[in-house]
């Protein structure tokens, strides 16, 4: 964090730290994501002396609700994510079921 940031800024920092932690990042990919989201949000809201213009136009990241974020493109859920949600439901025949069946019996 740079020198002088702000108590919420601290908070911001830890918190998008920890998360990303417990979505499994490795720790020193983690503090990069939280520094830059803190970064972007600093330039955003005026509290840093320069600012990229990607980092003052577009949506600021809790907008953008992590769209740009995750494994390299398709957000959509495992079969295994499917089956053990099939499984909480109690999905009959869910073990021989494909993905797209999965998808179907949960309403997906």
């Amino acid at each position: 964090m740079p020198r002088g940031s702000s108590p919420k800024r601290e908070r911001q920092y830890e918190h998008v730290k920890e998360s990303g932690e417990k979505r499994g990042m490795p720790e020193d990919r983690a503090k990069e994501m939280a520094s830059r989201t803190v970064n972007k949000e600093r330039a955003r809201s005026g509290e840093s002396r320069t600012a990229s213009r990607g980092s003052t136009r577009g949506k600021s990241a809790a907008q953008r609700g992590g769209e740009k974020s995750g494994g390299g493109g398709s957000s959509e859920r495992t079969k295994d994510d499917l089956y053990q949600e099939a499984r909480k439901r109690g999905v009959e025949g869910r073990s021989t079921m494909t993905k797209q069946q999965l998808k179907n019996a949960l309403g997906h």
